[in-house]
């Protein structure tokens, strides 16, 4: 039953490559009109709409044939900056027909290893969304290098909308969810619905990606559900249906996979601390007293005293990991000393924690 009453205020969508491009890596014009059109039917509805979108690389890889003279790298780069001015001006000329204004934000890990930068990209999101602009965010690929790269743009989707304190996320892709087996194939079934007591479904879930995205149904699975314990709703769904996004928004019954947001809410920083893993700079060895003061139900900072070992080289502010005396990670902060004044003190008692509660998030919080 379709109903014209929307569920959530503020939504972020994501665009993969897969759904806006033609075989060839040209645009898809006609699809990501329709997608236009829903969104323009949301923000005249008064929802607030953020669009990660792919198809800069493969908008580039229409016009620019494979020249051998550059690595796989610095292709990607001269595709992405070809392809990012292509996919902009269409975006803008097509959101221009509904009246509408459309800007643009580019991003790199290095936009949220540091809290500063993580909250100046807030302020600028939201000044667009309080001037009816709407926000089109992508990777920078140009830019970027391996180890400064997301693993795709369901990750930075997962990011943004977090940053943003999003209702819901919709990860669009060629496909309707996650299946009990490949797609398609007989006895295959779409997984409706997922929550915290949900078992692991990684065994349905296969590592085919397509031909112009970096990610696949693993990275889509393992960001919807970390969005999802920050209290996020999240939907897996596929692009090429028509009215998918509205239809999602207004609650109606469509194919899809839903990640029911968990009912714990996380802090702006504790949600900042739950994506920063991949920006840790070194760890620490903590001891077992340590361990079960933080693992325990009474809120606790990381003491210098329960630091037993440092390892990697991190200054004050950085993120690091925290690992129990056989080496598993079991939580991750924002050091409050660097990594050779906690060599100095390693063991003693000093008047400020090596990690205080409010910048610390442990692995059970997850």
């Amino acid at each position: 039953m379709k109903t014209d009453k929307p569920k959530f205020k503020r939504v972020a969508v994501k665009v993969g490559s897969n759904v806006i491009t033609l075989p060839d890596g040209s645009l898809n014009s006609w699809r990501m009109s329709r997608l236009v059109q829903e969104i323009a039917t949301l923000t005249k509805q008064g929802i607030e709409v953020i669009l990660v979108s792919s198809g800069a690389v493969a908008a580039g890889r229409g016009d620019v044939p494979h020249s051998g003279k550059t690595n796989i790298i610095a292709e990607r780069q001269v595709l992405a900056a070809i392809g990012q001015v292509k996919l902009m001006a269409n975006y803008q000329f097509l959101f221009g027909k509904y009246g509408m204004q459309a800007g643009q934000i580019l991003a790199s890990k290095e936009s949220f290893r540091d809290r500063l930068h993580y909250l100046n990209m807030k302020n600028c999101i939201t000044a667009m969304i309080e001037n009816n602009v709407l926000a089109i965010v992508n990777e920078n690929d140009a830019i970027s290098i391996n180890e400064l790269m997301f693993t795709d743009n369901d990750e930075l989707s997962g990011l943004i909308s977090s940053l943003m304190d999003c209702q819901s996320l919709i990860l669009l892709s060629n496909v309707d969810g996650i299946f009990t087996g490949e797609p398609g194939s007989e006895g295959s079934e779409l997984i409706r619905e997922i929550d915290e007591n949900t078992g692991d479904i990684n065994q349905f879930i296969t590592e085919s990606r397509s031909g112009f995205g970096r990610g696949g149904m693993q990275t889509k699975y393992l960001t919807a559900r970390r969005i999802a314990s920050n209290g996020i709703d999240v939907f897996i769904a596929n692009g090429n249906r028509d009215s998918i996004i509205t239809d999602i928004v207004r609650g109606n019954d469509v194919p899809c996979t839903h990640l029911v947001a968990s009912s714990r809410k996380k802090t702006g920083v504790k949600k900042w601390l739950s994506h920063s893993e991949t920006f840790a700079k070194g760890a620490v060895v903590i001891n077992n007293g340590a361990k079960e003061a933080l693992l325990g139900e009474k809120a606790s900072s990381l003491l210098m005293v329960g630091i037993t070992r440092v390892e990697g080289s991190f200054e004050n502010g950085d993120i690091v990991r925290i690992l129990d005396e056989r080496g598993n990670n079991i939580g991750l902060g924002k050091a409050q000393y660097d990594s050779e004044k906690t060599e100095q003190n390693l063991g003693q008692k000093v008047s400020r924690p090596f990690i205080h509660y409010h910048y610390l998030i442990m692995n059970k919080e997850q």
